[in-house]
């Protein structure tokens, strides 16, 4: 005689339905909450860049009497003044020549350094590795007098090339740091195919690896540009208010006293657009590829 087996339904299992709709009630709010920040960061960057940029226009009056309003006519003179008489195209010729070398410079060195660094190994790789790293960590105050008799004593005070020379060093920590990291996210089997066809170790980093790190190298070399093109206490320090080598952030500085006992404000903020105007265009052509070599060197 066959026996049965009664099967009995399982009894549904109770699900907390209303955790899902919090949990996502909660990320949305978040969100929103965080993109209120965003905007209201955006309002606070963008608003005092469109000022200047309105009042540099403005005839002199025009900016304590209605400084919120548009100006009732776009004065270029305002430019043309803050250029010639205030001497501002030839600190920016001085910016450009001086921050130009030294970013080659930088880049040239700090890119060997960190390729030998980060693909060889020697006695000592990790020490020089460690010594660029505690050059990030050295307050630049520090150096300035011992910085101010080695560069006299060079005989390169008040000139171009002392310059590049101090811009150069104080880049290349950050330079070689970021740039060893990137080093050696790159595939080793590349370099060794390379060396196996003939290829000599010099041929193989500027050939193979550096069309490779690409990316890094060129989120580096923006970072540095920025930063090299705002350096105002270098300067400061080894040129000694000599306006033949002085840079836009010295200049800058001296138009700020200068035009305003003059009450020339229209100048001084139409030299300010002038000193804003490559780092801004700089960053809106290379935003993109900053992230991208962020990426790159993350997803690696």
């Amino acid at each position: 005689m066959a026996t049965t087996t009664e099967v009995r339904p399982t009894p549904p299992i109770d699900r907390p339905t209303g955790s899902v709709g919090v949990r996502r009630g909660g990320e949305r709010s978040a969100t929103a909450l965080f993109q209120v920040i965003l905007a209201a960061w955006a309002l606070v960057s963008v608003l005092p860049l469109l000022w200047a940029t309105i009042t540099a226009f403005k005839p002199n009056p025009e900016v304590f009497s209605s400084p919120w309003a548009l100006p009732s006519s776009w004065n270029l003179d305002n430019f043309a003044r803050a250029w010639g008489a205030a001497s501002i195209g030839q600190f920016f010729v001085n910016t450009v020549i001086v921050v130009s070398g030294a970013l080659a410079l930088t880049m040239l060195l700090s890119t060997m350094v960190a390729y030998v660094v980060a693909r060889y190994e020697f006695p000592g790789n990790r020490f020089i590795y460690y010594l660029f790293a505690a050059g990030l960590m050295f307050p630049v105050f520090l150096a300035l007098v011992p910085l101010f008799f080695v560069v006299r004593n060079l005989g390169l005070l008040h000139s171009h090339i002392g310059l590049i020379l101090v811009y150069a060093a104080y880049a290349m920590p950050f330079s070689v740091f970021f740039l060893t990291a990137f080093f050696r996210t790159l595939p080793t089997a590349v370099a060794e195919a390379a060396l196996i066809d003939g290829c000599s170790h010099t041929g193989v980093l500027f050939r193979v690896m550096l069309p490779m790190a690409r990316p890094g190298i060129v989120s580096v070399a923006l970072f540095n540009f920025l930063g090299l093109w705002n350096q105002y206490l270098l300067p400061l320090v080894l040129n000694q208010g000599d306006k033949s080598t002085a840079v836009l952030t010295e200049g800058l500085a001296a138009l700020v006293a200068e035009q305003g006992y003059a009450s020339d404000w229209s100048a001084l903020f139409a030299g300010m657009i002038i000193a804003m105007l490559p780092v801004l265009i700089v960053y809106l052509i290379f935003h993109r590829r900053i992230r991208e070599g962020f990426v790159a060197g993350a997803l690696k």
